[in-house]
C-alpha cells in the first residue's frame, strides 16, 4: 500500500502491511514496515519506521513503533527514535514522529 503525508510531515511511503484481523468484530493485530521519502519538520530524505497494534475493537494495546537505525538519508541521515500513530473514528490516520538527527 502508498500512503500520502501532510502537515508537518509531508510526503508518501510504500508500506508493507499485515494483519490478523476479524472484521466482523473488529478484533485483531496489525504490524507494518514503512519506507518513507519527503520531509519531516522541513528536513528532506527518507527513513524507514515499523509499527504495530493490537485493538479489541474499540481501542488500541501493544502498541509499537520505531524508526529503523541507519535507514535515514539526506537531512534525515542518523535519525532515530520512536513515534506514534492514531485513527480518529472518520478512519483518519495521524502519525507523529519523535526522534533525533545524528
Amino acid at each position: 500500500m502508498e500512503k500520502d503525508f501532510e502537515g508537518e510531515v509531508v510526503g508518501r511511503s510504500a508500506t508493507l502491511f499485515t494483519a490478523a484481523f476479524d472484521q466482523a468484530t473488529g478484533v485483531g493485530t496489525c504490524v507494518a514496515m514503512e519506507s518513507f521519502a519527503g520531509s519531516l519538520h522541513s528536513h528532506e530524505g527518507t527513513f524507514n519506521f515499523a509499527h504495530s497494534a493490537t485493538t479489541s475493537g474499540s481501542d488500541r494495546t501493544g502498541e509499537f513503533f520505531t524508526t529503523v537505525p541507519s535507514s535515514g538519508t539526506g537531512e534525515l541521515d542518523g535519525i532515530s527514535g520512536t513515534g506514534g500513530l492514531t485513527v480518529e473514528s472518520d478512519g483518519t490516520h495521524r502519525v507523529w514522529f519523535e526522534y533525533e538527527l545524528g
